[in-house]
């Protein structure tokens, strides 16, 4: 359903009815940019601590404007075994509504509005039709103006025509203004004089020509008038005088009251649905989502703290839960059979085996959305995607539960290691930004390669890695210098003590596991603990396990050799058939322990996020 300024307020209880009656939400947004200053590689530099990657995008980020917000409820049907869709495509602008409301600077990247415009995104519907919207503080500021403007208007006359100077003496009014208010005199004169006339319209004047109109006839006529200025179509200001009795004036007044407290209810705009997602404590997934969240605090609650410590603390109010599919994509057990992450791919990739797509209809009144047109970059289809997504790995984890489930709700315990961890961009060893706690530690053990030419001289080689060693200091407190060659024997080497440590580690739990008829068997391609995770790659290739190594391809081999840093790894591993083999052979165990429905170990101990990458 798309919501502009001339819609919103009638859409507004269907948007509140869906937020409430939902298991879930999606959400994303479009931005005017992205970067206002370095390119979007350096913005997300691969050595960047979370601190340093929230200070970034706090100063060249937030300064841009989101103008198309996507939100997208989600609710499950348990007699028909499918998901209720109903979604929302928001376009926001801050219009001011009036000279008191706040005047909002923003900027504009030409790449990203080139690329929306291609998109065939329609922009006259933000500028000219988006929905306003204020932060707490503006709104706060706001009703303390109406505020004091009542509480004058109390203690000095009427508020209709009453301005905070107004004073029950004669005005003293400047030479050059003194024919203009005796015609307003003489006008007005005239209006009381005349049964007939009951209004009179001024011409349109100045600010300071109204004060001066205001201040002298509540002087010269503290009853039997009503004062108010309205505003033409070309935003031209002028006053209405009309003859009204005190009853008349009092309703009068009670209806301009009214008036102000729907203005400032229409000025807080969109803000009231933000706040009607956090107020209501549901899951809230997005896709990559730091800078959906980041942006959407901005804007609609406060400026963003300038402690990373305070903004997870603000997070954690605005929104008690949130997941990131890019990160839940990015982790075991998905990380071995996603190979690509992006929003659109990973779409096409859950459609297909193992996974199942699931089944999901608009809510009657509302459109349908065709994932075979591929809408993306509207913000409402690109949320819509995102809860897809969400559903399709939620319920594979369901294939671990015994007896497996075919629907994996948005309260289930599986899916709680995920929460409040949102995706880092191309951070080497430091995969997420955690809302909960303290962030990973980062290993800086990396490694880079470069290629030279061979006429280069050894003072040109010191004079390189010099040069780098003083730019990345910061990053590591040593450096080696080797060949290459050196670098794949010393690899290879690592390799085979791996795979011997962890032959024998296999050995040991066997032996265990056997005498205890207990301990179960967790795959690697499946699932893993706490304790068994492989680093990530630069390039976002995650390698195989240890024993899963020895099988694969000279390919596999090289392009770890080439990657850009050490692949680290404290795990147990091994073969998907050697673990099928010994699966059934507790399988008759499992099935007497475990309580129908349950899980073979703990859901936190087979999908935790890992605390080391």
């Amino acid at each position: 359903m798309e919501i502009i300024r001339s819609n919103f307020k009638d859409s507004l209880h269907k948007v509140y009815e869906a937020i409430e009656e939902a298991d879930f939400l999606a959400i994303d947004g479009e931005f005017s940019g992205i970067s206002d200053g370095p390119s979007v590689s350096t913005l997300t530099n691969g050595f960047d601590t979370p601190e340093e990657r929230y200070q970034k995008l706090k100063k060249h980020s937030m300064d841009f404007l989101l103008f198309q917000f996507g939100l997208c409820s989600f609710k499950y049907d348990h007699t028909e075994a499918k998901y209720i869709m109903k979604s929302f495509n928001f376009y926001i602008f801050p219009k001011p509504f009036n000279r008191s409301s706040p005047d909002v600077k923003f900027v504009c990247q030409s790449s990203s509005i080139d690329f929306l415009a291609n998109q065939g995104f329609d922009f006259n519907k933000v500028f000219r039709n988006g929905i306003p919207y204020l932060n707490q503080e503006e709104e706060r500021q706001l009703r303390e103006q109406y505020d004091e403007k009542r509480s004058q208007a109390n203690g000095a006359g009427t508020l209709s025509y009453i301005s905070p100077n107004a004073t029950k003496c004669p005005v003293t009014i400047p030479e050059d203004q003194k024919k203009f208010i005796e015609r307003v005199v003489e006008q007005i004169e005239d209006l009381i004089q005349n049964e007939e006339n009951k209004n009179l319209e001024l011409e349109p004047c100045t600010g300071f020509q109204r004060k001066l109109i205001y201040q002298t006839l509540s002087w010269k006529y503290p009853k039997g008038i009503h004062v108010e200025t309205l505003e033409t179509e070309k935003k031209e200001r002028y006053i209405v005088i009309s003859k009204v009795d005190e009853e008349e004036r009092k309703r009068r007044e009670q209806q301009k009251q009214a008036k102000e407290q729907e203005e400032l209810s229409d000025a807080v705009g969109f803000s009231r649905v933000i706040h009607a997602v956090a107020n209501s404590g549901k899951l809230v997934i997005g896709h990559n989502m730091l800078l959906d969240v980041m942006h959407t605090i901005h804007q609609f609650y406060c400026p963003l703290p300038e402690d990373l410590s305070e903004f997870k603390e603000l997070a954690a109010c605005v929104f008690p839960r949130l997941l990131d599919t890019k990160l839940m994509a990015s982790t075991q057990p998905f990380k071995e059979i996603i190979n690509n992450t992006s929003l659109a791919e990973l779409e096409k990739r859950l459609k297909e085996i193992p996974f199942n797509p699931p089944a999901v209809e608009s809510a009657e009144g509302f459109p349908s959305y065709d994932t075979a047109s591929e809408q993306l970059h509207e913000a409402g289809y690109d949320a819509y995607i995102t809860g897809l997504c969400f559903i399709s790995m939620a319920n594979y984890l369901g294939s671990f539960l015994s007896p497996p489930k075919n629907h994996v709700s948005a309260r289930s315990k599986l899916i709680e290691p995920f929460f409040n961890k949102l995706f880092l961009m191309r951070v080497m060893d430091i995969p997420y930004l955690n809302l909960e706690g303290p962030d990973l530690q980062p290993k800086r053990d990396h490694v880079l390669h470069v290629t030279f030419p061979k006429e280069w001289k050894t003072s040109d080689l010191y004079q390189l890695f010099s040069a780098f060693a003083v730019n990345t200091s910061r990053y590591a407190e040593s450096y080696r210098i080797q060949t290459y060659a050196e670098y794949v024997e010393k690899k290879h080497e690592e390799k085979q003590a791996k795979r011997k440590w962890t032959e024998d580690s296999w050995k040991e739990m066997e032996r265990k596991r056997l005498k205890t008829q207990y301990t179960s068997y967790i795959p690697q391609s499946r699932y893993y603990s706490v304790n068994s995770f492989t680093a990530t790659s630069t390039v976002g290739k995650r390698s195989m396990s240890p024993i899963q190594e020895e099988t694969g391809s000279d390919d596999m081999e090289e392009r770890e050799v080439q990657d850009t840093e050490l692949d680290e790894t404290d795990s147990y591993s091994e073969s998907v058939p050697e673990g099928r083999k010994r699966a059934k052979r507790f399988k008759k165990v499992k099935k007497e322990q475990a309580p129908t429905g349950s899980i073979t170990t703990g859901s936190t101990e087979l999908f935790e996020v890992p605390d080391t990458w």
